[in-house]
């Protein structure tokens, strides 16, 4: 067998790749940025591992010896699923390796915000404490969550974690099905304006569709409390960003954390790069999903999606 990795970059230098070479020769890539590219690099390939990298029919085409993508990712949408079945390529992917990862970078990006940690830490770094005549500092008041109400919206694997833990630290939790589909579920569902108007954190773990793109809007923003804390990691689109930043420079809300952007890298044109309000806002680069326990997960997967696959079975398939 002949594999390539195409964008190693993506699973971090801190795990093993060396492992897929138990299925025969091994190219590793550490990111692939052209289509030519990619194409030059599958094109004697039997099995080939991507995260980003988009493998379209042009791609399959030039790849007659290709038999298996292995989609290092949940979503897949960066593969022509309906001609890779045409070709009879077969495409897997790993679903919920990530999920205490983004449940724990959830928390970690509303704590930092809630308690406005950047402030005191610099506070205490810049020398002023120490020229403090008392022991305290109480520059910036902060909440405790337990007994507010958490709103989630996407109650899936990830959801369902969050309420848990939610629910751990005594919040009352609500969610808001964005399909309509998603309602026997063990918290009160609502209607996204009452969510949104009823909540002191909103927390988005849904996928971007037709149901959920610019789901979160300026007017939405309106309707949420001014001490609200809203956080997105789900997909960027979900919220509008030019929305967000205005509704942020007006106060609108508290606080926004986003794990996730409409583009991504960010654009240097963003509205939200520009915001007067910065330590109202906390942006982290997509990477929720990157504890080192995650990404060996997701490494371990894909070896037994190969694996799977040569032995003629079963596994995690998408096509």
């Amino acid at each position: 067998m002949k594999l390539a990795i195409l964008d190693a970059t993506t699973l971090g230098e801190d795990v093993n790749l060396d492992i897929f070479k138990d299925f025969g020769y091994l190219e590793i890539y550490p990111i692939t940025a052209t289509k030519e590219e990619t194409i030059e690099r599958v094109k004697d390939k039997n099995i080939i591992i991507t995260n980003k990298v988009v493998i379209d029919k042009d791609v399959m085409d030039n790849a007659p010896n290709l038999k298996l993508i292995c989609v290092a990712a949940t979503g897949y949408n960066n593969i022509d699923i309906n001609y890779a079945k045409q070709k009879g390529i077969a495409v897997t992917n790993v679903a919920g390796y990530s999920t205490n990862s983004v449940v724990q970078h959830t928390f970690a990006m509303l704590f930092y915000l809630l308690e406005s940690l950047r402030y005191y830490d610099d506070y205490v770094k810049s020398g002023e404490y120490s020229k403090s005549p008392i022991f305290t500092h109480i520059g910036r008041p902060f909440w405790e969550i337990s007994g507010k109400t958490w709103g989630i919206i996407g109650l899936g694997t990830i959801g369902k974690k969050v309420a848990q833990v939610a629910e751990s630290f005594g919040c009352d939790v609500i969610y808001y099905s964005t399909s309509g589909k998603n309602l026997s579920q063990s918290y009160p569902h609502k209607a996204l304006d009452e969510l949104l108007s009823v909540s002191d954190i909103v927390s988005i773990h849904a996928p971007l569709n037709e149901n959920t793109k610019n789901l979160i809007t300026y007017d939405k923003i309106k309707l949420m409390k001014k001490t609200a804390i809203l956080l997105n990691l789900g997909r960027g689109g979900i919220v509008n960003e030019k929305d967000l930043a205005k509704a942020i420079d007006e106060g609108l809300i508290a606080a926004a954390g986003l794990d996730v952007l409409e583009k991504e890298p960010i654009s240097p044109d963003n509205p939200l790069l520009s915001i007067k309000n910065k330590d109202r806002l906390l942006i982290t680069p997509h990477i929720a999903w990157t504890s080192l326990e995650a990404r060996q997960t997701l490494v371990k997967e894909i070896y037994l999606n190969i694996e799977a696959f040569i032995r003629g079975k079963q596994r995690n398939r998408v096509c």
